[in-house]
Order: structure tokens, then sequence, then C-alpha cells
């Protein structure tokens, strides 16, 4: 029978590591503060592009989908397609006036 030896107490208590100390970085200051400007003190110019002239397919294929997603903002419910066909027709008006769509 091999018998092995018994490690003394003091062999299984480890002293703790010595902290070590994290190297010094320097710090870049912080950038300055960027100064924001509120729209309602900004006057928006008109678009000096060309208006894009779009089919009459094209133009109800936008105001169908834009009333579609009226209607599902809305949930679905206790609305008049009307109005969302003339509330998308004006939102797809306006934007095609500022030049949000390229043709």
């Amino acid at each position: 029978m091999v018998t092995t030896p018994k490690k003394s107490s003091a062999a299984t208590t480890s002293k703790p590591a010595p902290k070590k100390t994290a190297a010094t970085k320097t710090v870049a200051s912080p950038k300055p503060a960027v100064k924001r400007v509120s729209a309602a003190r900004t006057k928006l110019k008109a678009s000096t592009a060309p208006t894009p002239v779009l089919s009459t397919e094209q133009r109800n294929h936008y105001v169908s989908v834009a009333a579609f997603y009226i209607a599902e903002r809305r949930g679905f419910t206790l609305g008049n397609p009307v109005d969302d066909w003339l509330a998308a027709e004006a939102e797809v008006d306006r934007l095609i006036a500022s030049g949000h769509f390229a043709v």
C-alpha cells in the first residue's frame, strides 16, 4: 500500500496575489458640445430641385400604400376609407412637392 504525504495546512492556504497596478492612461479632453438648433427657429427653404413627374399609376400606388398605413395606425377600426385616402393623397402630394420621390 502506497501512501502519499499529506500537505501541510500552510501549503493549502495561499497568500493573496499582489495587486496589479494599472498603467496610467492619458484621457483626451472631451469634444466640445455641438450647438443644436431647434426646428422651430429654423426656416426651411423651398427645394430648388426640379419637381419629379410621377405617372398617375405611380401616384395612386403611393397613395394606396399610405392609406393602408394610416388605417393600420388607427387599428383598422372606426374609420372611413375615404378619409384615409384623402389624408394619404395630401401626404403624398406634400412629399412629391418637397422632392422626396426620385423619378
